[in-house]
């Protein structure tokens, strides 16, 4: 069974960054997973963040965030990062992220796995 575990959110001002980290601790590995990260904030839906393949091969994230966070794979350390730069306040929520087979995917039904979010506060 996959175990996706995030850590690193926090309170920021604006302008300020955060890593987020997720991590499989169930030993398993991820060569064949695709992984996701998304967000939701007090009474709104879950949204897509961002997604790469476990190759690091073909990011993809969505406008709100493009140029602003960025992903990247430790396979050693069998963790996924978000990177989080220029933060704005409407970036404040609580970040997840999920795993699934093979190919990336912007929607959240299609991600098997899910982590148990990590709250991101950014101040203005």
């Amino acid at each position: 069974q996959v175990q996706l575990v995030e850590s690193g959110g926090g309170l920021v001002q604006a302008g300020g960054s955060l890593t987020l980290s997720c991590a499989e601790a169930s030993g398993r590995t991820f060569s064949n997973y695709a992984m996701g990260w998304f967000r939701q904030a007090p009474g709104k839906e879950r949204e897509f963040v961002g997604a790469i393949k476990w190759s690091g091969r073909s990011p993809l994230y969505a406008d709100p965030v493009k140029g602003r966070f960025t992903m990247s794979i430790d396979n050693a350390k069998n963790t996924v990062y978000l990177q989080m730069n220029s933060l704005k306040p409407e970036d404040t929520a609580v970040y997840y992220c999920a795993a699934r087979y093979l190919t990336i995917a912007t929607m959240t039904n299609a991600y098997h796995y899910w982590g148990q979010g990590t709250q991101v506060t950014v101040s203005s």
